[in-house]
């Protein structure tokens, strides 16, 4: 699924001398490259402050933290979805409200989200799913009317655009606070564990790398409940290297998904990935909906027969997770993100596709689905 040996393989030299210089430095933690980066991002972004930490999860519970929110408090998360979005918010206290998504982009209903909506809801979080963003313009315009914060789950879109209608702004700038990760499959990926939290907002920034450091600003000298969560410096240093190639990633995958939208178009036993909105798609996956009638297990075989790699991304809904079922919600209360979970396959996405492996991957799907 995806290729990150031969990545690493095409800027081998820079990324090796990144590392030895942290090795000879041994500022394993808190070392200038953390610094760096941070400031390297936050003007990728052109947003104001990064806060970089040590995982994704890390960077939405630390997000919540930051908006003193009470026990019971509502936030609002999609239904299909990895669980971290909704996990963070279960361990904090607050109460996860799950909301149907589209089929067009899976990306969380603003209609379904309006209707969500009680006297206790606090924060929607948004999760930009598998490369472009949500309809961000009517998300925000609901949470001012209804007094919400805004947390952009957008550990999928690193360097994906959005259009407000004035201008371009990249993903996770758009609400109150951002979060990203980079598991080493993301587009901008390290090479273990880390995370950012991002904010154009001067308080909530405090707030955030205070938390992230044990709730204190000065060493020994604590404010806050806080947690531990650094990225360290040997990953800073990476991401600072592959941060220069982001873009180039970004649209190395767009063209390999051109690609499999030209070749595959005309197969009508599957629906291609459709670009909605206001955003532009930067492929962290690229997923087909497969339709009525075609065993979604028998084709993943066939992929697999053949030595093509495929991924369900996700097979369970949140409301039937049975670490959030309590009894509230039942099979059928959200259809589309059951249907997903029961119709979607990803296959190989990744920088380092060339043309003849896409070729090889279309035909043989082509070949399943003879005309």
């Amino acid at each position: 699924m995806v290729d990150l040996r031969t990545q690493y393989h095409r800027i081998k030299d820079e990324i090796d001398t990144a590392i030895q210089d942290v090795l000879e430095s041994t500022a394993f933690i808190k070392g200038p490259q953390v610094k760096e980066f941070s400031a390297h991002l936050s003007e990728y972004l052109n947003v104001k402050h990064v806060t970089p930490c040590g995982n994704g999860t890390d960077a939405l519970q630390i997000a919540l933290m930051a908006l003193d929110l009470k026990p019971g408090d509502e936030v609002i998360t999609p239904d299909f979805t990895f669980i971290s979005t909704a996990e963070v918010i279960k361990l904090l206290g607050l109460k996860p409200v799950m909301v149907d998504v589209n089929r067009s982009d899976f990306n969380i209903s603003v209609e379904k989200l309006q209707e969500a909506i009680t006297e206790n809801t606090k924060v929607i979080i948004p999760v930009h799913l598998f490369g472009q963003c949500a309809n961000m313009d009517e998300i925000n315009r609901i949470a001012r009317e209804n007094n919400l914060f805004v947390i952009e789950d957008a550990a999928q879109t690193l360097g994906a655009d959005y259009y407000t209608g004035e201008s371009y702004k990249k993903a996770g700038t758009l609400g109150d606070i951002g979060c990203t990760s980079f598991f080493p499959s993301k587009n901008l990926g390290c090479y273990g564990d880390g995370g950012a939290i991002y904010t154009n907002n001067d308080d909530y920034a405090d707030k955030i790398s205070t938390i992230a450091n044990h709730g204190s600003h000065v060493k020994y000298y604590h404010s806050r409940v806080g947690v531990n969560s650094r990225l360290d410096t040997l990953q800073a240093a990476i991401l600072d290297v592959k941060l220069q190639y982001l873009d180039q990633y970004n649209q190395a995958r767009q063209k390999a998904a051109d690609f499999y939208n030209r070749e595959l178009k005309g197969i009508d036993r599957i629906t291609l990935p459709e670009v909605t909105g206001n955003s532009n798609h930067i492929y962290h996956q690229y997923t087909l909906k497969l339709e009525k009638g075609v065993n979604r297990d028998d084709f993943k075989a066939y992929l697999k027969s053949k030595g093509i790699p495929s991924m369900v991304y996700y097979p369970v809904p949140m409301h039937l997770q049975e670490a959030f079922n309590e009894g509230e919600y039942t099979e059928g209360d959200f259809p589309v993100s059951e249907e997903l979970c029961r119709s979607v396959l990803s296959i190989p996405m990744h920088t380092e596709l060339d043309e003849e492996q896409l070729k090889y991957i279309t035909e043989t799907i082509k070949r399943y689905f003879p005309s």
